[in-house]
């Protein structure tokens, strides 16, 4: 572990998690250190969860290599997941006024982003969750705002809901040319005010990959009011699926989360249709695509967290 813990309050402490893709950590890092010119005061923590010790070293090396005082560099002896690896992030994090959540396999793209988002936040108390619009590597669009999970989303579906309900349902699909409140933002990029994501507890860790973003932003919401905002006057470029490898087993853990989330804000009954509509729809899509049996047999037992890749995370040596 390397630290250089500093008790005085800071403006920004950005989190970014880093699990076997140096290469992309790095860029990061130096995108946002080559892009924020301004005055603010902040941090920069790159948590490793348990990488492999080649990728470790590698990641090690290239921050000694940068040689500066606003990294800090954590190695987690198991791998925690996305909000699991955040939150080490923010045990490590020193006291500031907001947490930048950022996907190691993102880049800043406009010039004092960090500043401008804690501008945005200042100015607008009420908003406790803004992210910039998101690109993908060719900096063209790609979807940055969703809606919070319900029966009505998962069955019906999103563009019925957009077109039925536009007011409600916002068009993800477009490109919107001012602040706007949105149900929650992707989750490779949030910039959060540090006092009420601690008064809520932060990411709830129980989920392992998926819908993090969503809850945390509902969560907010339902306790301290507080909305989350898409802030297109800025963007950043996120790589499509350069941190999380598709695949059976990534669809089985979005199922477990998905079914988690629901039970957790929509209560009992509708995390009881919702699984049965999936247990009904994988059956017959495991009829003609066999390699969906594995999800619909988890789901015939529930989808319950103990099948989530969390369980199967081991504890490596440091020393080796």
């Amino acid at each position: 572990m390397e630290t250089n813990l500093n008790l005085e309050s800071i403006d920004v402490s950005c989190i970014i998690v880093n699990y076997n893709t140096t290469t992309f950590t790095i860029d990061c890092v130096k995108s946002i250190l080559n892009t924020e010119q301004s005055s603010l005061i902040y941090e920069i923590i790159i948590v490793d969860n348990a990488s492999s010790l080649e990728e470790y070293k590698l990641l090690k090396k290239e921050v000694a290599s940068i040689d500066n005082d606003k990294i800090k560099l954590f190695r987690s002896k198991k791998n925690t997941g996305f909000g699991g690896g955040n939150m080490l992030g923010v045990q490590m994090a020193s006291p500031c006024q907001y947490y930048a959540f950022i996907n190691n396999d993102t880049l800043h793209l406009s010039k004092n982003t960090l500043q401008e988002l804690k501008a945005f936040m200042d100015e607008n108390p009420s908003i406790g969750i803004c992210s910039p619009q998101m690109l993908d590597q060719n900096k063209n669009f790609r979807v940055t705002i969703d809606h919070f999970s319900s029966l009505g989303r998962e069955i019906l579906r999103r563009p019925i809901l957009e077109t039925l309900f536009p007011k409600r349902y916002l068009n993800r699909k477009i490109f919107y040319d001012k602040p706007t409140r949105v149900d929650y933002v992707q989750g490779s990029y949030m910039f959060t005010r540090a006092e009420e994501f601690n008064a809520i507890g932060g990411f709830d860790d129980n989920m392992f990959l998926y819908y993090e973003e969503s809850d945390i932003s509902l969560r907010l919401l339902k306790q301290h009011n507080a909305s989350t905002f898409l802030y297109p006057n800025l963007s950043y470029i996120h790589y499509k699926n350069a941190s999380t490898k598709k695949g059976i087993h990534i669809k089985i853990e979005q199922k477990i989360s998905l079914l988690y989330y629901t039970r957790k804000h929509h209560g009992y009954w509708q995390h009881k249709i919702l699984l049965l509509y999936y247990i009904l729809r994988y059956f017959f899509t495991s009829l003609v695509k066999p390699k969906y049996w594995r999800l619909f047999l988890t789901l015939l037992q529930g989808a319950p967290l103990t099948k989530s890749l969390k369980q199967t995370q081991k504890i490596i040596n440091l020393q080796q």
